[in-house]
């Protein structure tokens, strides 16, 4: 009973009256180190029930007392290993609990702290004074977009003229242009080629008689 309560006490403090609670997060370092060491006394609680029973089984039939010593002493390391298995347990689950509970108490703070920092900046704010600021902004935006539709409107730039005898003035234009240019064009110009003759190529006279002569000549040296 003593050492159990020496256990909790190491845990989780003597509970003496001005003595210093521990923090979460020490009482979450202390569980954890007591998980430490009863894993390792288990794994040496382990190796002994081995050894015991290799005992047991080494001397069963060569000297059974010394066989029933190594299987009560397993019974009982057994049985220390299934009462460290429970503490294991129940350590675990207040270790989960406590770390659950300082993960809920930090995002507590941190919300605490974030609520009291809206509230300090809103201190200066009224919820009708920000209505009535936005309907000003809003009044003044609106009495901008005129002035900017206003300038951007022409004044005394052609309001008083008529689209469509502009267009019919511009016609005019484009026709005179027109009739100025088939001016500048001017008559075809003739080929100058040869025309075609209407009737058969007549020979030279002269031609002619050159032939007629040269014909003469031999006759006269043949007939001769």
């Amino acid at each position: 009973m003593s050492d159990k309560q020496s256990f909790f006490q190491r845990v989780f403090g003597s509970g003496k009256k001005g003595e210093k609670e521990p923090s979460p997060q020490e009482a979450i370092q202390r569980l954890r180190e007591i998980e430490e060491m009863l894993m390792k006394k288990s794994d040496f609680l382990e190796k002994k029930v081995d050894s015991e029973l290799a005992t047991a089984k080494k001397n069963g039939t060569k000297n059974k007392r010394v066989a029933l010593q190594a299987l009560k002493r397993k019974k009982r390391y057994e049985k220390q290993l299934q009462q460290i298995d429970g503490t294991l347990s129940t350590i675990e689950f207040q270790r989960e609990c406590l770390e659950n509970a300082s993960t809920n108490t930090e995002v507590l703070k941190a919300m605490g702290s974030a609520a009291k920092a809206l509230k300090k900046a809103h201190n200066n704010m009224d919820v009708d004074k920000v209505h009535d600021l936005m309907d000003d902004v809003a009044e003044q935006q609106e009495i901008a977009n005129e002035i900017s539709d206003a300038i951007s409107n022409p004044v005394g730039f052609g309001t008083d003229m008529d689209e469509d005898d502009l267009m019919a003035e511009l016609e005019e234009l484009e026709q005179e242009e027109l009739d100025e240019k088939m001016l500048d064009i001017g008559p075809p110009v003739a080929d100058n080629l040869p025309s075609v003759p209407t009737s058969e190529p007549q020979p030279s006279r002269k031609v002619a008689a050159t032939e007629e002569d040269d014909e003469l000549k031999e006759l006269e040296a043949w007939a001769s």
